[in-house]
Order: structure tokens, then sequence, then C-alpha cells
């Protein structure tokens, strides 16, 4: 009699509830939320030779670095090793770090020191605009992280092609639930959270690309 059930069981049930297992891995796999909408635009923001920088149509990690960046090489660090190295070769993908127009002159040092760890750095766009303009930046983002006084964040955040900020709406170590921004001081969680958390996002772009019968979701 035991026998008879489990039979029933391997070939009716079981293929049921293996169904519903990956088709809700799949839905949770394919789509990271979106927690804010209208992300403000790079305006007002030059890179280093003076050009300007896009957050439209790419995909971007955003991180505020200071006044004093080279005070914070341990959040430039764990994004180096953790999160351009592995991602900087898709295409559209891009890690912009901003800082107030004062403290282009003490980047070098560690530029310098990144250039050792990293042999490209085209991926990674050091922008430059007012104090006044950062404030607006960050305060799109509708977050619940303060900018330090020195403009500088400890969170670094992942915005859409379509200026929305992507996070998580169901981490269990977050009140609510809400992830915004991932803590770039702590290894685990930009190596884990974050790191999931992108391969999800160029997924999800790689599908619709697909769908489009487009191929540029391919690495450069």
């Amino acid at each position: 009699m035991n026998k008879k059930y489990l039979v029933i069981f391997l070939l009716f049930i079981a293929p049921i509830l293996a169904y519903v297992f990956f088709a809700s891995g799949v839905n949770n796999f394919m789509r990271l939320p979106v927690l804010t909408e209208n992300v403000k635009e790079l305006e007002g923001f030059y890179d280093l030779e003076g050009a300007p920088v896009y957050l439209k149509d790419k995909i971007t990690v955003l991180m505020f670095l200071g006044e004093n960046p080279i005070q914070h090489e341990v959040s430039v660090y764990n994004l180096v090793h953790k999160t351009y190295k592995k991602n900087h070769s898709f295409f559209d993908f891009q890690l912009v770090t901003v800082l107030p127009n004062e403290a282009k002159t003490k980047l070098d040092p560690l530029i310098q020191e990144i250039s050792g760890a990293v042999e490209d750095l085209s991926d990674w766009r050091f922008v430059f605009g007012s104090t006044d303009a950062i404030e607006e930046l960050y305060d799109s983002l509708q977050v619940p992280y303060l900018l330090h006084n020195d403009w500088y964040s400890e969170y670094v955040y992942v915005v859409d092609k379509e200026l929305s900020l992507r996070g998580r709406d169901d981490d269990k170590d977050e009140e609510e639930g809400k992830l915004f921004g991932y803590n770039a001081e702590k290894y685990s969680e930009i190596n884990n959270k974050l790191g999931d958390d992108i391969k999800v996002l160029l997924a999800e772009y790689r599908l619709a690309l697909k769908k489009n019968n487009r191929n540029d979701y391919l690495v450069q």
C-alpha cells in the first residue's frame, strides 16, 4: 500500500510541486524590485576630462565618495574586487563615483592604487559637481540613509536604465524588508547581496533583449 501511494506521489504530485517551485524561483530571479522612480540625471556633473556622464540607458552602481576620497578606500576596494571586476565587461554597465568639485585634486592617489588592481577603468566614471547638485541627486534616491557632512555615503545604489532605484523589498535584515542601498564598507554585503542583485538585473535586461532578438546583451 505504501509503495502504491509513493508511485502516485512521484507520478502526479511531485511534478506539480516542482513546477510551482521553479516557477516561483524564475519570477523572483527575473526582476529586481523598483524602490524609487525618477532618480535625477547627472546634470551639472563632469568627469576628469570635463565630459558629461549619464545614468540613462546604463546599469549603474552609484556611490558618493565625499571630499576626502582616500579616507574611504575600504569602500572602493570592496567595489573594485567584488563588483567592478566581475561586471565591467557587460554591455551598458558602469560604476559612477560622485564627488564634490573640491575633491578633484585629491583623487589621483586613489586612482593610482585602483589601477594597480584593475587594468581597464573605462567603465568606472568619476564625476564632479557642486555640493548642492550632489545633495539634489542624493535626495532624488529617496532613501532612509543620511548623506554625511563630507558628502560621503557608505551605501552604494543600483540605478537601472530607466532611472529607477532597484533594491530589495523582502530583505530580512532591514526594517519593513526594504534594502535601498548596499553598505560598501561591509565586504560580505557587497560580495553577497550586491553581487546577487546585479546578476538579477543583468539577467533581466539580457532576457528582454533576447525577446527582442537583439544580441547586445553579450559582453563587450
